[in-house]
């Protein structure tokens, strides 16, 4: 049976030396596949590309000191499912509500652009994380990657279930799938996407959880 998650996987070479070069230049950075961050039984489940270099690849935890985060935490801290509106160190006492962060690739990979073939090998763990979801959970993919990520776990058809800002498709497992553009820098500053978008997002999702 896969684990949802192993910090010594090495499975990946190209992304394996990546992270032995960054850690060289960068003895206090954490260099080591990110674990997901979050309550494991939490109805909401995060799915990002992969660990930024200065942030998650540096912090050890999802999202974490860098720019892609700022939105994201802020997001989750207005809709309830964060206890703070920023995270900047793994030890800064933030935790999710209900919420579980994790990325479609756990290792960084050279300009944040996995290959194939790493994101097909990391998605072993994907999808064991996948599986223990409770049926009535809610996944949000942040981002085309993390979309297809998803559809490849459950072994689903891309053209079942289009990416798009907002969509929401229902999973034959029960559960519901989310779509939202990456809160990345460059989706942000130029504007694809708006925390006014976000927010839509996860106004969405929280009327969900509630039952509403």
């Amino acid at each position: 049976m896969t684990k949802v998650f192993d910090i010594t996987c090495r499975q990946c070479p190209r992304l394996a030396r990546f992270m032995d070069e960054v850690k060289q230049k960068n003895p206090d950075y954490f260099c080591k596949p990110v674990p997901p961050f979050g309550d494991a039984s939490a109805r909401l489940l995060i799915i990002g590309l992969a660990p930024g270099m200065h942030g998650a690849n540096r912090t050890g935890r999802p999202f974490t000191g860098d720019f892609a985060g700022v939105l994201l935490y802020e997001t989750l801290h207005k809709f309830g499912f964060a206890t703070q509106p920023a995270s900047v160190s793994a030890d800064d006492n933030l935790q999710l509500v209900n919420c579980r962060i994790s990325n479609a690739v756990k290792c960084l990979p050279p300009e944040n652009k996995p290959l194939p073939a790493e994101m097909a090998k990391c998605n072993q763990f994907l999808a064991a994380e996948l599986q223990q979801l409770a049926a009535n959970s809610i996944i949000l993919a942040l981002g085309n990657v993390a979309h297809l990520a998803v559809l490849k776990a459950f072994g689903l058809k891309i053209k079942d279930y289009k990416f798009g800002h907002a969509a929401r498709h229902s999973l034959p497992s029960g559960l519901i799938l989310y779509d939202s553009y990456h809160c990345s820098r460059y989706n942000t500053q130029t504007r694809r996407l708006t925390a006014e978008m976000f927010h839509t997002v996860f106004a969405d999702i929280q009327r969900e959880v509630r039952g509403e």
